[in-house]
């Protein structure tokens, strides 16, 4: 079972727009990840949760998708994420464990989206200071990443290559979006 949730767990970059996905749905998976496991249980990372369609839209000018799809600006209207989740890390806290916890937090809001037939990805390529602006962000909290979620409108094939070959994840001529993955028995040493 945990197995197909994490093949069904690809960075899905174009979405159903019209599949509406509620703050009740991102309180789910949020409370995913605060149910989670967190290094010394600092509990640093927060939340904000975006549905609104005026507020999606103060996203979409701040985030870049996909580095190796150099001709591909992301998706158009109609296809974009239905709901963003921004996460913050408390920066009173001190942690030095963050960026695992960011981590866990992160797979298991994706986990939990996969499960309600949702996809997500992760956004790490940020223009911080501007969204930081953009959703008034306090200064005691500092943007790391923004999680998209929606209803997946693309198609993601799992390749498996050998070690040393190109992992870079690539778009065919139908549209399908490959991700190699180096095959088990070339990754265990």
């Amino acid at each position: 079972m945990i197995k197909g949730f994490i093949e069904k767990n690809r960075s899905y970059r174009k979405y159903h727009e019209e599949v509406e996905v509620t703050q009740e749905t991102l309180k789910e998976l949020v409370n995913l990840a605060r149910l989670s496991g967190c290094g010394m249980n600092m509990q640093s990372l927060r939340y904000m949760l975006i549905t609104v369609k005026s507020e999606r839209e103060k996203v979409y000018p701040y985030i870049k998708w996909a580095a190796f799809l150099k001709d591909w600006g992301g998706p158009k209207e109609g296809q974009r994420p239905s709901a963003f989740i921004l996460l913050l890390i408390d920066t009173g806290k001190n942690s030095f464990v963050v960026q695992t916890d960011m981590g866990i937090a992160c797979q298991s809001i994706l986990l939990g989206a996969v499960e309600k037939g949702l996809g997500g990805c992760i956004i790490g390529a940020l223009e911080k200071d501007k969204l930081r602006d953009a959703f008034s962000i306090r200064e005691d909290l500092e943007l790391q990443y923004v999680i998209a979620i929606g209803k997946p409108d693309q198609n993601i094939i799992i390749d498996e290559i050998e070690s040393g070959q190109d992992t870079k994840y690539w778009v065919d001529n139908d549209g399908n979006h490959h991700v190699p993955k180096i095959r088990l028995e070339d990754i265990i040493i």
